[in-house]
């Protein structure tokens, strides 16, 4: 006879129920409702649905979903439903999370759902200064698979996606990853990326100033003791140009981008500070050369972490770099990693950039806590690249308090105040109350 266990700390008394478990054989499988404060893995919130069959799961392997050190403030935490294997080897969890957002722009709109300040409009458009919208495309779906065993060791299996795929909420794959002995092969976050060290915010986009994209890659990351861990990864690259009418053309890349990092964790891995590099070959099509040519792209990067006391913690992140923009929240995909070069027709160049991030949190309780933030990302092109209602620079600032009303269910209410300047000296400003609710399961 097979026994199945299902844990919920809602139960409160234990019953026992026969199934039939092949139809073909007269066999039975014992389904026992027990309450995980009493039986489950002492690693497991009372939270947790567990299902398991003859052994319970091991804390070890339970430390592994529930290990959040390392997450951005919006990725998903641990999941609410665990399945485990009948030797207790391995564990599959379901989670993720409804979030559904409003939003009221005033004295400056902007022409998204997110507070890009790259798309504040300059001059300001006196017909559209005030702004509503909803949205509920960044609710979450993940399944997340941890096990041991003799060939991969610890591994986990990621997979999460969201509705962002067009405006029409399109299902679109966020995370898809294998991590085994240090190996991480798949899509996430960037190496380059520190995740941790973002602020809390309601707004999707984030400080402009601050590093955020995830890559397809091959990374391997040691742990060289308690305190010091190091990375390397190769990751797909992708390039965006500024294009000189007739002179030049874009290409695919020949090699991927090579970042890597150092990092000094204490307080349990909690806090840390980190170092990074990025090397990149971006490849272009001169026209007027008749040949294709390679500029090399480069960034340096600080970020962190640090509880300054038990109820304040810093966040902190500063990037300077050339040919680095794609990885930029302010200038993602806006086309700075190349740009004309003014001395020389048919070249192109990566500009320098710098962003930066200081952020503070404040937290009353386990329950409530605020936060707030300020961010700039800056363009520095020779006179010439570009026209001169181009890009200059833009600041993010950004305030919040969020409350959770159960374990699962929070809510937030946020002010972000945006301003982009141009070469030109000319500005545009925005500004955006956003408010939040969010339930995680």
């Amino acid at each position: 006879m097979k026994k199945l266990f299902v844990s919920c700390s809602c139960f409160l008394v234990t019953t026992l129920l026969s199934v039939q478990a092949d139809d073909k054989m007269d066999k039975q499988t014992d389904v026992v409702v027990e309450e995980c404060v009493c039986q489950g893995p002492s690693q497991s919130p009372a939270r947790v649905i567990l299902l398991w069959g003859e052994t319970p799961p091991n804390d070890e392997l339970m430390a592994m979903f529930y290990d959040t050190r390392l997450l951005h403030f919006q990725d998903p935490r641990a999941p609410r439903f665990l399945l485990i294997d009948r030797k207790g080897r391995a564990a599959l969890g379901i989670g993720g999370y409804v979030k559904a957002t409003a939003s009221y722009d005033f004295d400056g709109a902007l022409p998204n759902r997110d507070f890009v300040t790259y798309d504040i409009p300059v001059p300001r458009n006196p017909a559209e200064r005030n702004q509503y919208q909803m949205d509920a495309s960044t609710t979450r779906l993940f399944l997340k698979l941890v096990g041991a065993n003799s060939v991969l060791g610890k591994y986990t299996v990621y997979v999460e996606s969201d509705f962002r795929g067009g405006q029409d909420y399109g299902f679109r794959l966020r995370q898809a990853y294998v991590n085994a002995r240090g190996f991480l092969v798949g899509q996430t976050w960037s190496t380059f990326v520190d995740p941790a060290a973002a602020p809390p915010t309601i707004d999707y986009e984030g400080p402009n100033g601050m590093t955020s994209v995830r890559n397809v890659m091959l990374r391997y990351t040691l742990d060289l003791s308690k305190h010091w861990q190091v990375a390397l990864a190769a990751e797909a690259p992708s390039v965006t140009y500024t294009l000189s009418d007739g002179n030049n053309m874009a290409i695919r890349q020949r090699m991927p981008d090579i970042p890597f990092y150092v990092q000094y964790g204490w307080n349990e891995g909690n806090n840390h500070i980190r170092v990074s590099g990025l090397i990149r070959g971006l490849s272009y099509r001169d026209l007027m050369a008749s040949r294709n040519k390679s500029v090399l792209g480069w960034a340096v990067q600080l970020s962190g972490l640090a509880n300054i006391t038990p109820k304040v913690m810093l966040y902190y992140q500063g990037v300077y770099g050339r040919g680095y923009d794609r990885y930029l929240n302010g200038l993602n995909g806006k086309g700075f990693d190349l740009i004309p070069d003014p001395d020389n027709q048919g070249k192109l160049y990566a500009p320098e950039t710098l962003g930066y991030m200081a952020g503070i949190r404040y937290s009353f309780s386990q329950k409530f806590f605020i936060s707030a933030s300020y961010s700039q990302s800056r363009l520095y092109s020779k006179t010439g690249s570009l026209s001169e209602n181009s890009y200059r620079y833009a600041q993010y600032i950004v305030g919040n308090a969020f409350y959770n009303l159960t374990p699962d269910c929070s809510i937030g209410l946020e002010y972000l105040y945006g301003r982009r300047s141009n070469i030109n000296r000319e500005d545009g400003q925005a500004n955006r109350i956003n408010a939040m609710i969010q339930y995680n399961f």
